[in-house]
């Protein structure tokens, strides 16, 4: 649908022709649980009298249009998600009054309705195209105005929207309307209008330029658990970080947090109105990593109010900057200003490895993607887009220094305020504030791409020390790139007390296929060389022989968290890559693991060696490589600190990995209470986790699922009841999951948890027929969902599970011959490229 899909060149002509003098949006939202009515009067002035052009609604009953008092007839301009305006004046004002529908799939205007208490929510979820859902608009984030929104909705709701909130004005009969102030100029994507029976708890931020009123809503049934003095503590730090290091007083009047239900993604930057996952306000016990995320998603969203609220793109080619600068300015504002001080651990043990596996898909792209239309925007808005554009960025500051880096943002700020951007225009000020040539460093990492390996290539002489050593860089030869990096290597050895410290430490930088490295000839070979230490550069390492012999079973004696996240980094890579045995990166886990201090690593790196077990083990000694885990980690459980994290975690990793009936044994009992351990409160979430397991292994069904659904009548029990059911080991499960997957009455978050519940390892017979239903559904599942429930089903609903080298040339077969729309194909080549890699693994690990 050409409409639906806006192109690059179709916006660019239309800001040439058009501005867009305000926008005054009236919506009913008490016209029943199905629509609600929307207003639009929308001013623009043409700069060609005459001409013709579009505004932008999707999925509307149009009532009535009028451009300039004129009358115009839906069923003659509108379709395809526009409608047609002819004979422009210089000065215009187009009304147009529809219905438009509520959303259950965190598009447009979602609506919820609480199963613990009956209460309607609703919030809004605009980027990238989909403002157009709840007005008309001209959907493209050049085309800036100033917003006015009326908001007519039940008199006892809170509505929130991107100005301050006004009192309401009551009209009788239950009914109020909030006439909000006209926002700043914005873009169409960072509007944003939330109501519902709100809970509402309000404080303000008195800072460098002024104060700032702040607001923390959430859910009823969750009001015990918004621990809101701990999030109020989190914005007043990010707030005062970013406006010391920006030096740019924060641009709209207030600042509101709303932890809104069945959320697409981890948050929203609507200006002075961000929209997070009511996720990170949890009911259960929860590890240390789960706040530093969520820390890192308030912080990025703050970071977003002034890159990309106050300074935004152009046009989406520039998505990249926009959410790698925020991505990178979180985990800075976090080890600065927040009790999260090893931040960068994290993102080294977590967010950069998945930048990592998306630059090594078929899918891979540059960080610079050449979005020509929306549908582009869509599939490229990924983990290149995230994780490795703010590795990147971080690549960036070492190179140009932090203090250059910081003035030219602050520069940035000033030139650009409340206007519209290209990556040119940083570039240009960084390159001021620097003295530095950036435009080929930015073709090398931006308009590319692929990963380098480093490795280390040296010879020794007699006496053990360096005769000489260079870095090695190699590419794909898919993406043969080689590029310049700011390196840290460090050498480690160990002290008296048996642990590893570092000796020596430099930086060096790498260009090209060798980097001759002189100034460690001479030194004595240490025990663990750690190329990238510090983590400046974007780069897989490698461990040459000594050094992986070290870590094998002396991980947990290297005395710095981010060098040990550094080697955690290399072994999976090494493991993935079928340089290392996936053997042998389990027991690398199982030996060290009980030791790690960095809360990122201790949760993400157990999950990672259960996927090594289930999918790159050799298939001949899977067996056995599974009960070494599973008892491994149940010993790591009930060794762990009572009520630690690292009790948690082994729990949680022990429920996934038992298999035996002794295992199941200890899951039931800790159920139902006949086995208690010191220190761990078996509290809702863990019970879910117990029955959900219990469930894939045939030992728990509906009735069990049932009564445990009883116990917890929330939305949360829902969606874990509906991952318990469609993980049971009966083709009925399956097809009865599958079938509420690709219904599109089924909610957004819902499916969400079956499809990353239902395709399960050691499952084959059941599993199996579901490749050839998977590449059937992929050719309708985007039309049938929309794309971002679609997008669920296809990056996490191929059954993976059961990979094989027939699976691999039935996709080859698929791929080569389809009618499929391009990220469908994109996600069928990713999984045929996960299988590929993990036969590989197996093969290795068959080797020993």
């Amino acid at each position: 649908m050409p409409g639906t899909n806006l192109t690059r060149d179709e916006a660019a002509t239309r800001a040439s022709l058009l501005d867009v003098t305000s926008y005054t949006i009236d919506l009913d939202l008490t016209t029943g649980a199905e629509t609600f009515t929307s207003t639009t009067t929308l001013a623009f002035s043409s700069r060609e009298v005459g001409a013709s052009t579009f505004a932008d609604l999707d999925g509307a009953e149009v009532r009535a249009i009028t451009l300039n008092d004129r009358q115009l007839d839906p069923a003659a301009v509108y379709s395809d998600s526009r409608i047609v305006l002819d004979d422009l004046q210089a000065d215009n004002t187009l009304v147009v009054t529809a219905d438009c529908p509520y959303s259950n799939t965190g598009e447009g205007l979602h609506r919820f309705v609480d199963p613990a208490d009956d209460r309607v929510y609703l919030y809004s979820q605009f980027e990238v195209p989909d403002a157009r859902r709840v007005f008309t608009t001209f959907e493209q984030p050049d085309l800036k105005s100033v917003f006015t929104f009326n908001v007519t909705a039940p008199s006892h709701w809170r509505v929130v929207s991107t100005s301050p909130t006004p009192e309401p004005h009551d009209l009788g009969d239950g009914k109020a309307v909030w006439n909000f102030p006209v926002t700043e100029r914005m873009s169409t994507y960072i509007t944003a209008v939330v109501a519902g029976e709100y809970h509402e708890v309000l404080d303000t931020y008195k800072g460098k330029f002024g104060t700032i009123p702040l607001g923390h809503y959430c859910r009823q049934s969750l009001v015990e658990h918004m621990d809101t003095d701990a999030l109020v503590e989190l914005t007043k730090q990010s707030f005062a970080f970013f406006e010391e290091k920006f030096d740019y007083p924060y641009p709209f009047h207030k600042y509101d947090q709303l932890y809104v239900p069945e959320y697409n993604m981890g948050a929203m930057e609507n200006a002075g109105c961000v929209t997070l996952r009511d996720e990170y306000l949890p009911r259960s016990r929860q590890p240390r990593s789960f706040f530093e995320f969520r820390a890192s998603v308030i912080t990025h969203e703050m970071a977003h109010m002034w890159f990309g609220d106050l300074v935004t793109m152009k046009w989406w080619d520039d998505l990249w900057l926009n959410e790698s600068f925020a991505e990178w300015a979180c985990y800075w504002c976090e080890a600065e200003a927040t009790e999260f001080t090893d931040a960068w651990t994290g993102f080294a043990n977590a967010r950069k490895q998945t930048g990592y596996r998306a630059d090594q898909l078929p899918s891979t792209h540059p960080i610079a993607a050449d979005n020509v239309d929306l549908h582009a925007v869509e599939v490229n808005f990924d983990m290149i887009t995230y994780a490795k554009g703010a590795s990147v960025l971080k690549q960036l500051v070492a190179w140009v220094g932090l203090d250059a880096f910081v003035e030219g943002i602050r520069q940035y700020f000033k030139d650009h305020a409340f206007g519209n951007t290209e990556f040119s225009d940083l570039l240009s000020a960084l390159e001021k504030s620097s003295g530095r040539e950036l435009h080929s460093w930015a073709q090398e990492w931006l308009q590319t791409a692929g990963v380098n390996t480093l490795a280390p290539v040296f010879e020794l002489d007699a006496d053990g020390n360096y005769a000489s050593f260079s870095v090695a860089q190699t590419a794909h030869p898919d993406w043969p790139t080689l590029r310049r990096h700011r390196l840290g290597i460090g050498l480690y050895d160990n002290d008296d007390n048996g642990t590893l410290v570092r000796r020596d430490y430099l930086e060096v930088d790498v260009d090209g296929a060798f980097t001759a490295v002189d100034a460690l000839v001479g030194e004595a070979q240490p025990a663990l060389l750690l190329l990238n230490d510090e983590d400046h550069a974007y780069a897989k390492i490698r461990l040459d022989e000594r050094s992986l012999a070290t870590v094998m079973g002396n991980l947990s004696k290297l005395d710095d968290s981010l060098a040990r996240a550094l080697v955690w980094g290399a072994a999976w890579d090494m493991t993935r890559d079928a340089e290392m045995t996936a053997t042998d990166w389990v027991r690398l886990v199982l030996a060290n693991i009980g030791s790690e201090t960095d809360s990122w690593g201790l949760s993400r790196i157990p999950g990672l060696a259960a996927s090594a077990v289930h999918r790159y083990s050799a298939p001949a000694t899977r067996g056995t490589l599974k009960s070494e885990w599973e008892q491994g980690v149940r010993q790591l459980f009930l060794d762990a600190e009572p009520g630690s994290d690292h009790q948690l975690t082994f729990a949680r990793t022990f429920f996934g990995a038992a298999h035996s009936e002794g295992a199941l044994d200890d899951l039931a009992a800790l159920l139902d209470g006949s086995l208690v351990v010191d220190g761990l409160a078996v509290d809702q979430d863990l019970r879910w986790g117990l029955v959900t397991s219990l469930a894939r292994a045939g030992r728990f069904g509906a009735a069990e699922i049932d009564a445990e659904l009883a116990r917890d009548n929330t939305i949360e029990g829902k969606e874990k009841a509906a991952a318990a059911r469609v993980a049971r080991p009966t083709a009925e499960a399956k097809a009865a999951g599958w079938s509420a997957i690709l219904d599109p009455a089924t909610p957004n978050e819902t499916s969400r948890e079956m499809v990353l519940s239902i395709f399960r390892s050691d499952q084959d017979e059941v599993v199996a027929p579901y490749v050839e239903k998977f590449l059937a559904a992929a050719e309708t599942v985007i039309d049938d969902l929309g794309f971002h429930k679609a997008s669920v089903v296809l990056e996490y609903g191929f059954p993976i599970a059961v990979g094989s080298s027939e699976v691999v040339a039935r996709l080859d077969q698929w791929l080569a011959d389809n009618s499929a729309p391009k990220g469908a194909q994109r996600y069928v080549a990713e999984a045929r490229a996960d299988i590929a890699r993990a036969l590989a693994a197996q093969e290795r690990d068959a080797q020993g």
